[in-house]
């Protein structure tokens, strides 16, 4: 299996991510994708060869490893890998999005194509939440279908055709529950990763939205006190326009007591 595209698309994403989110690409590309190309696949490189049942019986073991292998688990490990990388899909589809936009109008429309900010946000916000998503299904689906993160050293099956209850053995179980434990380790590891930067997004617009609030009620507050000061000062400290207008109304007034 080729993992080329998945490597561009993370070597892509990567120049868009918030720090945490490139900690989170470093360990996906280098604890989980390198991991399982260099020395997972390996492993379960025969897993259904080796699978052995103390009887004879044709189809007995073809039943029992389909039972306790309903999915192979480093196929099931690939799979978590695709889902979770899906996600930067979008963040890498909106920069196209606002690239393309850029090129119809013919100018510039956004200070930066990658800045995290106005619908960006949103995007990449929703990434990190269908990525945890899927680490946590992943991890949920795992355990309910081996029924825990361990590999047991034998299994006893009493499926049809097997004449009677038979022990079953896997290959490897020891190094196998190495890399599945590894596997369980990373998969954690990554979902912390995904909280904190989810946190860190949300904390960081909080922060910016509560600081232009702030800059607008101090603004406003200023002009209204410029307001009260020409106010108070009358004729002096008015401007130019209310100086013209306070002569203006006082000049009949003083031709009519002349008349008088």
């Amino acid at each position: 299996m080729s993992w080329m595209f998945l490597r561009d698309l993370l070597s892509g994403v990567n120049k868009y991510s918030t720090g945490i989110g490139r900690i989170w690409l470093a360990a996906v590309f280098i604890l989980r994708l390198l991991v399982y190309v260099l020395a997972a696949e390996h492993v379960w490189k025969d897993e259904q060869k080796e699978f052995e049942c103390n009887t004879r019986q044709p189809g007995c073991e073809n039943v029992c490893f389909d039972y306790f292998f309903p999915i192979s688990q480093v196929r099931l490990w690939a799979l978590q890998l695709i889902m979770v990388s899906a996600p930067a899909l979008l963040v890498v589809l909106h920069v196209a999005y606002r690239e393309d936009r850029e090129k119809r109008h013919g100018k510039k429309l956004y200070v930066s194509l990658g800045t995290t900010d106005g619908g960006l946000w949103y995007t990449y916000l929703i990434s990190l939440i269908v990525k945890t998503g899927f680490e946590i299904g992943f991890l949920v689906l795992f355990y309910k279908l081996y029924g825990g993160f361990s590999v047991p050293h034998l299994m006893k099956c009493d499926l049809k055709p097997c004449p009677n209850t038979v022990d079953c053995f896997i290959s490897k179980p020891t190094e196998k529950a190495i890399f599945v434990l590894f596997m369980v380790i990373t998969s954690c590891l990554c979902i912390l990763l995904n909280f904190t930067e989810l946190s860190f997004l949300v904390l960081k617009c909080f922060i910016k939205c509560c600081l232009q609030k702030y800059s607008k009620r101090c603004k406003s507050s200023v002009y209204e006190c410029h307001n009260l000061r020409y106010v108070g000062c009358g004729e002096i400290g008015a401007p130019p326009l209310l100086q013209n207008h306070h002569s203006a109304t006082s000049t009949p007034q003083g031709g009519e007591t002349k008349l008088q």
